[in-house]
């Protein structure tokens, strides 16, 4: 016994202890919001999701601090993404333009942070109070972080009242655009239905801002 050799391996590398938070996390969303599409989200408890995802009720609430962050599990990559669009656009290109051809490409691509859920997410969200109300923050969110993009594209004070307006208006256009898909959605349409349906008063919308932004924020 004394020639034993020992199995210790030391502790796990940082990537992958990383990559093990990152398995855990997306499993506890997933079973989530598997509950909650089929039981509906206020009914839906942490203890029926760690059981599901068969980790301790501490472990949930230690990467999901609220319960709907388990439902809209990519928020943060909705808040970023009208402010990313304008920080991306080509040169000589103005922030509306790069916004108004950045929402064509998510309507072509059926983008899920553009609104396309499929039926079972969008009525989870419509018949649950608090993610409807989560989802009203989060586009509130965006828009904040689309005046403070403008602010920087423009050189101005981020509580100028010119960004602040612009970001209202483009928010207000993608805000009414979620909806519409959320709306076609519920009403049974197909994906190819509502990107044809969307596509179309995407442009009418986005062409009632034209005259006031084509020019605006142009990099």
């Amino acid at each position: 016994m004394g020639n034993e050799t020992s199995t210790a391996t030391g502790p796990e590398p940082a990537g992958l202890r990383e990559t093990k938070k990152r398995e855990t996390r997306q499993l506890i969303s997933d079973h989530a919001t598997r509950l909650f599409m089929a039981q509906g989200f206020e009914e839906t408890t942490i203890a029926e999701i760690a059981t599901a995802a068969r980790v301790a009720k501490k472990t949930v609430t230690n990467y999901f601090p609220r319960k709907e962050d388990m439902a809209l599990d990519h928020q943060d990559a909705f808040v970023a993404s009208l402010a990313e669009t304008v920080a991306a656009r080509e040169p000589g290109e103005a922030a509306f333009t790069a916004l108004r051809r950045s929402f064509g490409a998510a309507v072509a691509a059926r983008n899920p942070v553009a609104g396309f859920a499929g039926p079972e997410f969008s009525r989870m969200i419509d018949e649950s109070p608090t993610l409807s109300a989560c989802l009203r923050a989060l586009h509130d969110r965006r828009e904040e972080a689309l005046a403070a993009a403008l602010a920087r594209a423009t050189g101005t004070s981020p509580d100028d009242i010119t960004p602040r307006t612009a970001a209202a208006l483009i928010g207000a256009v993608h805000r009414v655009l979620f909806g519409r898909i959320q709306e076609l959605t519920l009403a049974g349409r197909t994906a190819d239905e509502i990107a044809s349906t969307v596509a179309e008063e995407a442009d009418r919308a986005f062409t009632l801002l034209e005259p006031a932004l084509a020019d605006y924020a142009v990099a």
